[in-house]
C-alpha cells in the first residue's frame, strides 16, 4: 500500500500561514524604535512559552543516555511518564502485561543506535527522547508540534518524510477516523535528520486535535524500558547484503480492552488505554500494511524521496523492502492467516508493490521505489 499526501488543502494551509506570517513582522506607521522594541517584546514572549512548553514535555529523568547520533534519552519514572498528564491516568500506573496472543520467549536484542554502548534505563523507568528547541521551532506551532503535520513547504525537502508502518483503523475516513500507527519512518521535520526511527502515532479524529507521534502528549502509555520512542534504528539492511527487519504486533487485549504494542520476539512496549478512542474501543474495521511518501511536488517535479529502499518491488529479496508473515489476532486472541488482501499503488511508475506467499514468509509483499525517475517525472 502506497498513499499520498498532497492535497489541495496543504496549499491553501500554506498559503495563510504565509500571509499570517508577513501582517506580524509587517512594519507599522509608529515611531522609530517602536516598531524594534514591539518585535523584541514578541520575541521575548515566544521563546518565554516555548521554554515554559519544553519544561512541560521534557519530564524530570533518573538518568540521561547519550545517543551517538546526538539524542538524548531521559530515562523517566514509569508513572511520572506525559500519559499520566491525561485525567484519566491521573495518580495511576502503568498495566501489567497482558496474555499475548502467542506466547514468545523475550529476547534482549537491541535494534537501536542509542543503546549499542549497552546503555539502558534503570528498571521502574521509560526512554525518552529529549525534545529540544529545534524540534519544536520546526513545527508550525506549538500546538501541531507532535502532530502529523497538514502544511507542507513544497519547495522544501526537509518536510517530506517516507514511511513504513502498521495501520490498525475504525471509524470512516471522516472526522471520526481513529488510527493506531507503527512502524519506522525518515522525517526532517519531526527529528531534524534522516535516520530511520521506530514510530508511533494515534489519533481519534482524523488528526485534527487528537493523538502524536510516539510520547509527545498523553496517550501511549509505555511499559518498557529498553526501547525509546523516536530513537534511531540501529543496524540497517544494506541493498545486496544483509537484510534485517523488526517484528510489529498491534492487538487488542480481550480482558481490559487496551491496544497493546509488542516489538521483537514477545517484548511488550506498552499500550493504548482504550478511552483515547471511540470506534477503536469495540474492533478495528481494517488493518493496513505499507509505505506512505509526502508526495510534495516542486517546480511541477515528482518529490525523489524514496520510499522503503528505492527499489521497485520486482527487484525482490536483497533490494526490494517487504513485509512478511502478515497475520490478524481474532476475537479469542488467536493469530489467523489473512483473508480478503487488496493491493493499492498510488502512483505505480514512482512506487510499486507486490504480494507473494510461501510456507516460510507466509503472506507477504515487496513495495517501494525511488521516486521520480524516466518513467515518474
Amino acid at each position: 500500500m502506497t498513499t499520498g499526501t498532497s492535497k489541495p488543502f496543504s496549499i491553501i494551509f500554506l498559503l495563510l500561514a504565509s500571509i499570517l506570517g508577513t501582517v506580524i513582522s509587517e512594519p507599522t506607521a509608529n515611531k522609530s524604535g517602536d516598531q524594534f522594541l514591539a518585535n523584541q517584546t514578541f520575541k521575548t514572549f515566544k521563546h518565554k512559552r516555548l521554554r515554559t512548553y519544553l519544561r512541560k514535555i521534557n519530564k524530570p529523568a533518573v538518568k540521561t543516555v547519550q545517543s551517538p547520533d546526538g539524542d538524548l534519552i531521559d530515562c523517566v519514572v514509569s508513572h511520572l511518564q506525559p500519559a499520566f498528564d491525561h485525567p484519566h491516568l491521573k495518580g495511576m500506573k502503568p498495566l501489567e502485561p497482558p496474555k499475548r496472543p502467542i506466547e514468545n520467549a523475550t529476547t534482549e536484542s537491541s535494534f537501536q543506535l542509542w543503546t549499542v554502548s549497552g546503555e539502558s534505563c534503570p528498571k521502574g523507568t521509560v526512554p525518552i527522547r529529549t525534545t529540544t528547541e529545534k524540534d519544536v521551532i520546526r513545527a508550525s506551532t506549538f500546538q501541531r508540534f507532535g502532530r502529523k503535520i497538514i502544511r507542507r513547504d513544497i519547495m522544501s525537502s526537509d518536510h517530506e518524510h517516507a514511511v513504513a508502518f502498521l495501520w490498525v483503523i475504525s471509524g470512516t475516513f471522516g472526522d471520526d477516523l481513529n488510527s493506531i500507527e507503527a512502524g519506522w519512518q525518515v522525517s526532517p521535520e519531526l527529528y531534524g535528520d534522516i535516520y530511520p526511527r521506530f514510530f508511533t502515532y494515534w489519533t481519534s479524529d482524523a488528526y485534527q486535535t487528537t493523538g502524536c507521534y510516539n510520547l509527545l502528549c498523553s496517550g501511549f502509555v509505555q511499559t518498557n524500558n529498553k526501547i525509546a520512542m523516536g530513537a534511531a534504528i540501529s543496524p540497517t539492511s544494506l541493498v545486496n547484503n544483509r537484510q534485517l527487519d523488526i517484528d510489529v504486533m498491534i492487538w487488542k487485549d480481550p480482558k481490559h480492552g487496551h491496544w497493546w504494542l509488542e516489538l521483537g520476539s514477545g517484548l511488550l512496549v506498552g499500550y493504548w488505554p482504550s478511552f483515547l478512542f471511540s470506534h477503536l474501543q469495540n474492533h478495528a474495521s481494517m488493518i493496513q500494511f505499507g509505505g506512505e511518501i509526502v508526495n510534495s511536488r516542486s517546480m511541477g517535479f515528482h518529490t525523489s524521496t524514496q520510499m522503503g529502499s528505492g527499489h521497485f518491488a520486482d527487484e525482490g529479496f536483497g533490494k526490494a523492502s517487504y513485509f512478511r508473515n502478515l497475520q490478524l489476532v481474532d476475537w479469542d486472541n488467536n493469530l489467523i492467516p489473512l483473508s480478503n488482501l487488496q493491493l493499492l499503488a498510488d502512483n505505480p511508475n514512482c512506487y510499486d508493490i507486490k504480494a507473494g506467499k510461501n510456507n516460510i514468509w507466509g503472506d507477504y509483499f515487496y513495495y517501494g521505489g525511488p521516486g521520480r525517475n524516466s518513467r515518474c517525472p
